[in-house]
């Protein structure tokens, strides 16, 4: 009985309010590859108790048990893909999840200034935390994964957007699969691959065709938000010491 081969499993860990979702669509429209939206998302909504956006259906529509995530995330790729793009946020590794699987995917960490995500992420929700972030997990997962022996490339967000074209190719360079042009455009809308949550935070990317240039934006926080900002700082700075730098007109053509 012959086997149908493993899939190359990329995973993508994120924070909120990123370009993981952007970043997601430009696998998917690879053409060889699958996506999967944040999978631990139901559970962690579920142990959490938090109430998010569309709390409900995320958790009926999701799986609730971490260990049945893991299980389908090491399984057959959807449709059989040979690649296997899974759009993880850090946070969702709550703390009682074992780690041990990850070791199994071909890790990536993606990172963006924190002052940003928390200015964006104030806008959806009253409080904010340093672990609703991420930053200090991103962190824990880089030592985890690098005293494995597997340090995962380190990819922030406002260097990708300058150069798109150069980060991907390095980074199919990294996981040993051809770059394609169809990676930095795609198609309006949504996509049965979105999470059910897609309708409260996907408006932006719905309405995208490609990844935009970054926007330097004036950004003013006080209070808790300024707070969570500053303890994130020096997470950030560990992780954008260790970021993927490409060269100077390597993004032409």
């Amino acid at each position: 009985m012959s086997q149908h081969p493993a899939p190359l499993r990329v995973a993508m860990w994120s924070g909120p309010r990123n370009i993981s979702t952007a970043m997601m669509r430009a696998w998917e429209n690879r053409g060889d590859c699958a996506v999967s939206d944040e999978p631990l998302y139901a559970h962690y909504l579920a142990h959490t108790g938090l109430d998010h956006p569309a709390r409900d259906d995320v958790i009926a529509d999701g799986e609730t048990d971490w260990r049945r995530v893991v299980a389908s995330l090491l399984g057959p790729a959807p449709g059989g893909a040979a690649v296997w793009y899974q759009k993880h946020m850090t946070h969702h590794l709550l703390p009682h999840i074992d780690r041990g699987w990850i070791a199994q995917l071909r890790n990536v960490l993606l990172i963006r200034d924190p002052r940003q995500v928390v200015a964006s992420y104030v806008k959806s929700r009253a409080t904010v935390t340093a672990d609703d972030i991420g930053l200090p997990q991103q962190v824990a997962l880089y030592e985890e994964l690098t005293l494995a022996g597997a340090p995962p490339p380190v990819i922030d967000a406002g260097d990708f957007l300058r150069a798109p074209a150069a980060h991907l190719r390095a980074l199919c360079d990294w996981l040993g699969i051809p770059f394609t042009d169809r990676m930095l455009h795609w198609p309006q809308g949504p996509r049965d691959s979105d999470g059910i949550w897609a309708p409260h935070w996907y408006a932006r990317v719905w309405q995208s065709t490609g990844f935009e240039p970054p926007v330097e934006k004036d950004i003013t926080l006080s209070g808790a938000a300024a707070e969570v900002a500053e303890q994130c700082r020096p997470h950030y700075q560990r992780l954008h010491a260790l970021r993927m730098q490409v060269g100077p007109g390597a993004d032409a053509g």
